[in-house]
């Protein structure tokens, strides 16, 4: 339909759409574009398509570890994503009885199961006080989900939308107050440090609502065979509609591309300046060099003789688990961490899929994977703290490790450079930089250069494996470029 489009217009450009970088914002960009008929190229610069949606033997042969992402509550419930048929390409997401865990000492420990009503009974005197909260989100969640993971707009319910703000516009520290319990707090803090910022920040208790509202909803699925099924099945999907994938094309330059009626970059602002730095506007140029970036990551792959010998019988069962104690701990660990100090006690977030895919490691052998945030750029190597924070909670771990393999933040950087210094989120997400991102337009995709886009994870709703920020500018373009609409997922 693309060459059809061409040759009714008299175009001849090679392609109306060329879209650079295959994370899964970039697959779902071109995907978008190509189910509206048009002509679309995407390039990779690695070998293989996927971003942070891939999966290798790290350590040992057999042994099948997810580079980066590894458990996907957004995937599953994508306003976007949700809508391609995807298990039709190989994708099956499997469930793990207990989406998320949180080990205290002692053995105690806060579980994320079943529904609202499940959980507030596990909490005794905060069983009230949780069923007010989270109840009424997770009633309207199915309405709520496409407005948050959105730009700025008019929402569909917007009574639904102001209360969900009005919960979560305050801090994890402010909405950790509501509760007594040791468990219920520490289960907020958990949740609020995937945002990657100290839970004293306005907007930290929406981050909280968000991962245990789709804990509730759909849960915290793992992909069977790894996380790049999630990124095989999109590209199939792609190419059975007629779109093309070239591999190995590191763009540095516009005058790589072939011609075409529109760009779309799933990078950040550092890969835009290094790109087409004098394409900018002055204004746009300022505002990308000013565009911050947060914490990073340091992550361990395990190869495991066995399953982690969780004190906890529900952290056994999780698919993952939060490691880092009570509430004032893990405060304490994320605002030290913001302040360019490395934590002696790290919050540890670990995934250990092999527990429910069996195909992930040989026969009564496991894998894990985890990681502990870290000041941006640090190259610490923090091996020993993150593995002793997993012994501090499964008693005997350490002699279970048959082989590991690490990645501090200049190798992810290298791996992947949208991940700058380590940085998974494509940049801070607290309120000063939310909508903004990457700069202050009315529309957060478009460049300051016509028809060419930012479809990455630095665009709004941010970080996470949702293929939303691919979706939204991806939508913009066709309305921009193409006189096109289509219809919200």
């Amino acid at each position: 339909m693309g060459n059809q489009r061409r040759r009714a217009t008299g175009d001849a450009r090679d392609f109306d759409a060329v879209v650079v970088g295959s994370g899964p914002n970039g697959l779902a960009a071109a995907i978008l574009l190509r189910q509206q008929g048009l002509s679309v190229l995407l390039l990779e610069a690695k070998q293989t398509i996927g971003g942070g949606l891939r999966s290798a033997e790290l350590t040992l042969p057999g042994f099948v570890h997810d580079i980066c992402s590894a458990v996907h509550p957004l995937a599953i419930s994508s306003p976007f994503l949700q809508t391609l048929p995807l298990a039709k390409f190989g994708l099956e997401f499997l469930y793990p009885p207990v989406a998320a865990a949180h080990p205290l000492d002692g053995g105690a420990a806060a579980l994320l199961a079943g529904t609202v009503s499940d959980v507030a009974r596990t909490l005794g005197p905060d069983e009230r006080a949780y069923s007010k909260l989270m109840g009424p989100i997770v009633q309207h969640w199915e309405e709520l989900l496409p407005d948050l993971l959105a730009p700025l707009h008019l929402p569909k319910d917007p009574l639904m939308l102001a209360r969900f703000g009005w919960e979560g516009l305050p801090s994890a520290t402010w909405l950790a107050r509501r509760f007594r319990t040791v468990e219920a707090r520490a289960l907020i803090a958990g949740m609020a440090a995937h945002g990657m910022q100290p839970l004293s920040n306005y907007t930290t208790a929406a981050i909280a609502l968000l991962f245990l509202a789709s804990g509730h909803d759909k849960g915290w699925p793992i992909p069977r065979g790894g996380s790049m099924a999630i990124s095989n099945a999109l590209g199939a999907y792609y190419l059975s509609m007629g779109g093309k994938i070239e591999t190995g094309i590191a763009v540095t330059s516009f005058a790589q591309l072939p011609s075409s009626r529109c760009v779309l970059l799933d990078l950040t602002p550092r890969q835009l300046l290094r790109l087409a730095d004098s394409r900018w506007s002055p204004l746009y140029r300022r505002q990308l060099g000013k565009f911050r970036y947060g914490m990073g990551v340091f992550k361990i792959d395990w190869a495991l003789a066995g399953q982690i010998p969780f004190l906890s019988e529900g952290c056994r069962a999780a698919g993952t688990v939060h490691i880092g104690g009570t509430f004032e701990e893990i405060a304490a660990s994320e605002e030290a961490t913001a302040k360019g100090i490395l934590a002696e006690r790290p919050f540890v977030l670990l995934a250990q899929p092999s527990v429910h895919d069996s195909s992930r490691a040989p026969a009564g052998r496991h894998v894990a994977w985890a990681y502990c945030h870290v000041p941006n750029g640090s190259q610490v190597d923090m091996t020993e703290r993150i593995e002793r924070q997993v012994e501090r909670m499964a008693p005997g771990f350490r002699e279970l490790i048959l082989a590991r393999h690490v990645y501090n933040t200049e190798q992810l950087e290298e791996y992947n450079p949208n991940y700058v210094g380590g940085d998974i989120n494509g940049g801070v997400m607290d309120i000063r930089q939310f909508w903004t991102r990457p700069a202050l337009k009315w529309s957060p995709y478009r460049t300051s250069e016509k028809s060419v886009y930012i479809c990455s994870a630095s665009t709004p709703p941010g970080g996470g494996v949702h293929g939303m920020c691919g979706y939204h500018a991806a939508k913009r373009a066709l309305r921009d470029v193409f006189g096109l609409s289509p219809a919200h997922p």
